[in-house]
């Protein structure tokens, strides 16, 4: 009983969004949902985020228990470190040990017509996730948020323009290959009716000051912003879907970028004041662009963001052209020394999107620094290839998936039902 009363205050100090300051540039770094960027050349620095952020490491034992419970290998972005950080999962894996139902919850801010590389991470997980524990999902795609955050009447950029967005977003969605009797995909336009008492709840729950502190909101920035935290931290509970749970004391799992963990820091300090439970996360580093990692990549710049629609010779040629390299000054120096895989964007890549674990460790061998190979080292240039050969054929699958999605699907995935799991 003492310990339980220890971890619960424990939790309770990681949770509170009281006298926080989560928005502003520390350790030189800033992570927001809006904004991550790193002073340093090897990006974000994942541990001090960690401890501000009063998460928790994924440990190799709650991966065991995982595997041991599931009768599944870990997924290899969990095994890799990619997935690193939680709040709660231990609590999710004894929700499944017990039988016991959760749901999965993850989103998509529509600010472009195709979905990038990065875009593909937490949807190619939380599908992973689904089909390992076999539960509902709920996919939010937050087309009000978008509108806040970059419309702009003048340069005709209108909330229709993002809804039709959401529309386009979620044929990519679809065509990761998600269960449609087991996902529940939502426009907030549409679905804000049937979610506004829990909205209404959260804004009452949240104080200015918090929301500030957690989010950066300045006086000059629209009541709509101040508003929004509320909004996706509506579906971390079963009361916004009365369709699919008739028990609202339903624990929800969201699988996500650590950029999105203030709103559910939030979510989770508020959470027992309004008698509802904490969700539980799992968080993932962050796809570094392709001009390095002190920033994580952006639907905004087409010219160094590889898409879903992507050709293969714009991968090809994008990937040559901008992928930073960690290799030496010039060539002689590469073959000596071996290039930094910790700032070495083909590598990156190829550590997200290679699942052959012996290929990537050759990879690293041959091409970083170390005895293999000594003297003749991987050039940049064959490493950029070995990227370009793992990715063309993930885009050419995709792009032949979401041409299968028609309107009827896009159609079913979103109407408000019942799901079977």
């Amino acid at each position: 009983l003492g310990r339980w009363r220890r971890t619960e205050v424990e939790n309770m100090a990681e949770d509170s969004a009281d006298n926080v300051d989560l928005a502003s540039k520390q350790d030189g770094q800033v992570v927001t949902p809006w904004e991550v960027e790193a002073d340093a050349d090897e990006g974000i620095d994942y541990e001090k985020l960690i401890v501000r952020f009063g998460s928790q490491r994924i440990s190799p034992e709650l991966i065991e228990r995982m595997e041991k419970l599931t009768g599944k290998k870990a997924h290899p972005w969990l095994r890799r470190g990619i997935f690193f950080s939680h709040r709660d999962f231990e609590k999710i894996l004894d929700l499944y040990e017990a039988k016991k139902p959760f749901y999965l919850y993850t989103g998509r801010g529509p600010s472009s017509d195709a979905l990038h590389m990065g875009h593909l991470i937490p949807f190619m997980f939380t599908k992973w996730l689904q089909d390992t524990f076999g539960v509902p999902l709920v996919i939010q795609i937050t087309d009000d948020e978008k509108y806040l955050w970059k419309g702009d009447l003048e340069k005709g950029i209108t909330l229709e323009k993002f809804y039709n967005l959401g529309r386009e977003n979620t044929r990519d969605i679809i065509a990761c290959g998600f269960d449609v009797n087991k996902t529940f995909i939502f426009s907030n336009l549409e679905y804000m009716g049937t979610m506004y008492p829990t909205v209404v709840k959260i804004q009452k729950a949240i104080t200015y000051n918090q929301a500030r502190g957690c989010f950066g909101f300045v006086a000059e920035d629209s009541i709509g912003k101040s508003a929004f935290p509320a909004v996706q931290a509506a579906p971390s509970f079963p009361a916004c879907f009365p369709h699919l749970f008739e028990d609202k004391e339903t624990q929800c799992l969201i699988p996500c970028a650590i950029d999105q963990d203030p709103y559910f820091r939030m979510t989770r300090d508020l959470a027992p004041r309004i008698g509802w439970k904490k969700p539980a996360l799992l968080h993932s580093k962050f796809f570094p662009a392709l001009t390095g990692s002190k920033t994580k990549m952006s639907a905004s710049d087409a010219t160094t963001t590889i898409y879903v629609s992507d050709t293969p010779d714009q991968v090809k040629n994008k990937v040559n052209k901008y992928a930073f390299s960690g290799g030496q000054f010039d060539a002689e120096a590469q073959k000596e020394k071996g290039a930094d895989l910790e700032v070495d964007v083909a590598y990156q890549w190829m550590f997200f999107f290679c699942d052959d674990d012996d290929k990537l460790k050759k990879l690293a061998d041959e091409y970083g620094p170390g005895p293999v190979r000594a003297g003749n080292k991987m050039l940049t240039g064959e490493a950029k290839k070995m990227l370009i050969e793992t990715l063309q054929p993930i885009i050419a699958r995709h792009q032949k998936a979401r041409a299968a999605v028609t309107d009827e699907m896009v159609d079913a995935f979103m109407a408000v039902r019942k799901l079977s799991w």
